[in-house]
This record gives structure tokens, sequence and C-alpha cells, in this order.
């Protein structure tokens, strides 16, 4: 404990940020970009790639790996609230380091998963809860407690002009997970499904601790700075914008808020249905007697719409609701689904699914990075996140057994997509009555420099 207070101060880092040739919250938004992106391992994007590697050494089925899969996320998901409160207390560089340790060697174990089976007696059970018990940590330390610190960390350096700054780091992340799949499958050609999970676990290792060691500092009060770097807007740049009140909730009060879940529910459902698409997208494109290129071919025009869409409404969302970007990422969520439903039916649909997968996948981005803080303040921003988190992940859990067992008990991945529509427009009617009590509109009345 005392070891986790020491690395919280600023004293570790290498070099000044006050002396920094730039503001250090920009190179902040670089280092939490590069946190999230080596958390794609523990990402369904990343698992999926592997899926049929391990499908291969395994005495499971789809079905019984995709309940595996949902079992590891739920565990792993009812962690992650308590993980955010260490979060408010310890603050982001030993949360961050025991993840990238901890999402290394959970990689190590995946690459020996058949064999830890087998040495424990093989078959069915031992494979499943072998498999499980890896998905817990992987989920745990990628998609949960890697991803959540590198956001928080991100957010606290900006407040004026933070959805601007993180247009930046969204835009680059949609570009990156889409090439994820066809850079994970490079190394598993190149190195086979072992070596290419050992590869990363060596980085897990050795480079990422370095830069969060060194680099990562929670908040720019802790390096003698302020939010934005002292930004002051000019004259002419005056306009309107949605300013804060900063009302620091707590988590107790951020659960009794009717917005606070409509929120929630919106980015559990993309957690939903996008690791459910993702982790069958091949079988779904195939059930539709479409081919697997065409399948894969879904995510780079699909990831060119994320990013317009990530960079605008980052940028819109210091002067307009949050509601409106909630509303239409609902419109582009239920294009997508209507698309995966109607894909063996009608040729447009997977245009339809490229356009409406790109408008929610961008969308989800800028509401993930910017809501927590706009809606609730920083102060107890690791437990509301976290509990975000929480729910976002147990949503990804259900993703891939919906999906599956739509394919084997009706024959089809219809049924899950018309769940998916239904759940979408439900949450799309809810945020036309989310409001958000932190903000209003005023001119800025900032002080305009001589």
């Amino acid at each position: 404990m005392h070891l986790c207070a020491h690395m919280k101060t600023p004293s570790i880092t290498w070099l000044p940020a006050k002396r920094w040739p730039f503001f250090y919250g920009w190179f902040i938004i670089a280092l939490g970009t590069f946190g999230i992106i080596m958390s794609i391992p523990g990402q369904t994007i990343g698992v999926s790639t592997f899926t049929d590697s391990l499908l291969g050494v395994l005495e499971l089925n789809r079905d019984q790996l995709s309940v595996a899969y949902m079992c590891g996320t739920i565990a792993s998901s009812l962690m992650l609230t308590w993980a955010g409160k260490l979060y408010d207390r310890m603050g982001v560089k030993p949360l961050a380091l025991v993840a990238s340790v901890g999402l290394g060697v959970t990689l190590l174990l995946l690459s020996i998963s058949d064999q830890l089976a087998n040495g424990l007696g093989g078959g069915f059970w031992m494979s499943f809860v072998v498999l499980a018990l890896c998905f817990v940590m992987l989920r745990f330390f990628g998609q949960g407690v890697l991803t959540m610190t590198s956001q928080n960390m991100m957010v606290k350096w900006f407040d004026k002009r933070r959805g601007f700054a993180m247009s930046f780091s969204s835009v680059a992340l949609a570009l990156i997970f889409s090439l994820a799949p066809l850079f994970l499958d490079a190394l598993i050609q190149s190195w086979g499904w072992r070596g290419a999970w050992r590869l990363i676990a060596l980085v897990l290792f050795t480079a990422v601790p370095l830069i969060i060691v060194f680099f990562f500092i929670d908040n720019p009060q802790q390096a003698g700075l302020k939010p934005d770097g002292n930004f002051i807007e000019n004259e002419a740049s005056r306009r309107k914008t949605l300013q804060q009140v900063h009302k620091e909730y707590t988590l107790p009060e951020a659960r009794r808020s009717f917005t606070y879940w409509v929120f929630v529910g919106f980015l559990a459902m993309q957690g939903l249905f996008t690791t459910g698409f993702t982790f069958h997208v091949v079988s779904v494109f195939a059930e539709a007697d479409l081919s697997r290129s065409l399948a894969l071919s879904v995510f780079p025009p699909a990831a060119t719409i994320a990013m317009i869409f990530t960079f605008t409404f980052s940028w819109l969302s210091d002067y307009i609701r949050l509601k409106y970007i909630l509303l239409l990422k609902g419109l582009g969520a239920i294009l997508a689904t209507l698309g995966v439903f109607y894909l063996s039916t009608y040729d447009l649909a997977y245009y339809l699914m490229i356009i409406g997968y790109g408008m929610s996948g961008g969308l989800y981005r800028v509401i993930y990075a910017v809501s927590w803080p706009k809606l609730f303040g920083q102060k107890h921003l690791g437990a509301i996140s976290g509990q975000a988190m929480t729910v976002i992940v147990f949503g990804s859990a259900l993703g891939p057994v919906l999906f599956s067992f739509s394919l084997s008990q009706f024959g089809a991945y219809t049924m899950a997509a018309l769940v998916c529509t239904l759940a979408y427009l439900a949450l799309t009617v809810a945020a036309f009555f989310a409001n958000n009590p932190q903000l209003k509109w005023r001119p800025n009345e900032l002080p305009v420099s001589s």
C-alpha cells in the first residue's frame, strides 16, 4: 500500500511535466490511447481472432466456448466497481501497472491452456474451467482495468476542451481497433497462435510497464498544472458552450439518476451487440451464404465512418447536449442490427450494417470518453466509471452466447438481431427523457488575455 501511494506521486515521472515543451495533457492523450490499444488482447475483437485456434485444441464446441467466455466475462465484471474505487484512492500508476503485467501473465496461460487442461486430467469440464478462469483474468485486466485507468487518466487532463482532446484518441482507437483482427491474424500466420500471444505478453511485461512508471500521471494537479493547460479562449472564439456546474456526484447519487442508467444501458448494449457480432462474424456471413472475405471487409469501411463520427461529435460534445449524440447513436445501432437481420434477404442490408456499425461504434467512443466526468464530475470518477464498466462488461459477456444460441436454437442469427433491435429501440425512446443537471446553456465568462 505504501508503495502504491508512492507511485501515485509525480516525482517518479521521468521528465518534469511542467517543463514539457507543450502542454503535457496532449502527451497524456497519446499515452492513454496507447494503454487502451494494449488492452486489445482482452477485448472481444482481440479474442475472436484466436477462437478457431482454441476450438481446434480444446474439447469444446462453439456454444461451450461462448459460455466459458460469458462466465469469465461476468465474473470479471463483478470486480470492476471495486477496481474503480481503488483507482480513486491510488491513482493510475499502480493499477495500470498491475493490469499490464496481469494481462501478460494471462496471455501466457492461454497459450498453454490446452496443455494445462490435459495436465489436470483433460476432458470437457477441465477444458471449460481452465478457459473460463483465463477469460476472467483476460477480461478483468484487459477490457476492464487497463482500459478504465487509461481512459480516466485522459479525461482528467481536460475540462473545457475534453471532447476536442478525446477526439484524437477516439479516432486513433477506431482505426487501430478496426485493423486489429488483420494484425493479429498476421501474427498468428507468422508465429502461430501460441507465439502471437507470447509475443504480445513480452511487450506487456517490458515496454508497457516502463511507459506507465515513467510517464503516466493521474491528473494535472499532481504535476503542478491545470486542466487544458490554462487554456483561455480569445475574444474571436467566444461562443455559447455547455459549461459544467461541477457538482461532484458520489456513486450512490449517480446510481439514483435515470440518466446514468440510460447512458450505461446504451454502452452495455453496444458491448453486447459488438461482441456477439464480432465473435461470430464469419459464421454470421456464412449463414447468409456469404464469404469469409466479405465478412472481414465490413470492418475497414465501418472504421472510416466511425472515425468521421468520432472526431466530429467528440468536438461537438463540448457544445451540445450528450443526449442528442445518444439519440443519433441509437439510430446507427438500429441500422446495424437490421442489417444483420436482413443480411440473407437484401443486398442493401450489407451496406446498412456497415453504416450503422460505423455510426454506433464511433459515437460509442464519444459517449464512453466524455460522459462520466461531464455528467457526474471527477472526484468519484473511478467508482462511477467502474460501476459503468461492470455493466458494460456484463453486457459484452451475453453477446457471444446470445448469437451462438440464436444459431443453435433457431437455425439463424436473426433472433439475436431482433432482440438487439428491440433493446436499442427502447433505449432510444428512453434517451428522449434523459436530462443532465450538470450542464446548462450560458455564454463563456472566462477573461480574455490581453
